[in-house]
């Protein structure tokens, strides 16, 4: 039996959105480039469009009680994590809206951390100060946190105009804070076009140092994604795009071919093809993990582009 929803047609046996041809094919009838899963090596879970800031370019659209995508609690994650664990994952990573304004945020990390390494991504302002020291605990855990704080510019007036005033100190304090505390940290800035990267990169060294921090911190730049649900106008990634300018080397590197993302969307798990295609139900790839490692991946999505042109990717070792 199947019905439609959002205008996609579902399959009622197994809640996974039928294709579109626009899955497979560009506008001009070329094939879509893909990916083929090949392991899973990186587990995602969305915590929930819920953040206690509002900024505009926000690729998940996330803001004070943003409810796109639900917190999650411990009991929603833990079978993903089992199931994870039994396909051999190496790593679990936590993205939002901001992770600290779920409940069980800490202790999702502390069963997490009993099995794997974990990432978490947040803006490190008021949700993670008020939290800081729920995370001691943390420090001796099985397997290390890593965590990934926001900081767009190298400068408080850039950073601010965006996410409000003083949530450039307050980022700044918390990986300072959790530095001190023996955490591995790391950067996500963005990535504006035209700009000089090294020049941006060395301004970013100089205020580590100058705040005491290892200079050589991993910084990860991003693109302008775009808000979801939105269209941008980007070149198409055909199967002929995917083969002569990658190959299967290249191709493994993507993150859909290695990792998948979990939501919580109307009470359900869903599992999703990776971070940046939340906002497309075609994207939805069933129930289990196992079942969303047998689908092919269509470069369909704008976000794809980014993949494909910039090498973009949310993972980090």
């Amino acid at each position: 039996m199947e019905y439609t929803v959002n205008d996609l047609t579902i399959n009622s046996n197994n809640l996974i959105p039928t294709r579109t041809e626009d899955w497979f094919f560009t506008p001009e009838g070329d094939p879509r480039g893909y990916i083929e899963p090949h392991t899973l090596k990186e587990l995602w879970f969305h915590t929930g469009t819920a953040c206690n800031l509002a900024c505009p370019f926000c690729l998940e659209g996330s803001g004070p009680g943003d409810r796109r995508l639900e917190l999650v609690k411990l009991a929603d994650v833990q079978p993903f994590i089992e199931e994870a664990l039994a396909l051999g994952v190496e790593q679990f990573s936590f993205t939002g809206g901001e992770p600290f304004l779920a409940k069980e945020i800490v202790k999702i990390l502390e069963y997490a951390t009993q099995h794997r390494s974990c990432l978490v991504l947040t803006n490190g302002t008021e949700p993670l100060r008020k939290r800081m020291h729920q995370l001691e605990n943390l420090r001796q855990a099985a397997h290390p946190v890593k965590f990934r704080i926001s900081l767009d510019y190298p400068n408080a007036e850039q950073h601010d105009a965006d996410r409000g005033e003083g949530s450039f100190e307050q980022a700044l304090d918390s990986l300072v804070d959790l530095h001190q505390l023996g955490f591995a940290v790391s950067v996500a800035r963005h990535m504006d076009k035209g700009e000089d990267s090294a020049a941006v990169e060395q301004q970013f060294r100089e205020l580590f140092a100058e705040r005491g921090l290892p200079e050589d911190l991993n910084i990860v730049a991003f693109p302008d994604f775009a808000v979801p649900g939105s269209h941008p106008l980007v070149p198409q990634v055909t199967e002929h795009c995917m083969t002569t300018y990658q190959d299967e080397g290249s191709r493994r590197q993507f993150m859909c071919a290695f990792s998948k993302m979990v939501i919580k969307q109307q009470g359900r798990m869903r599992v999703y093809a990776c971070t940046l295609v939340d906002d497309d139900a075609e994207y939805d790839l069933g129930s289990t993990l196992a079942e969303a490692m047998e689908h092919r991946i269509s470069m369909r999505h704008h976000r794809c582009y980014s993949c494909f042109a910039f090498g973009s990717s949310c993972s980090e070792g």
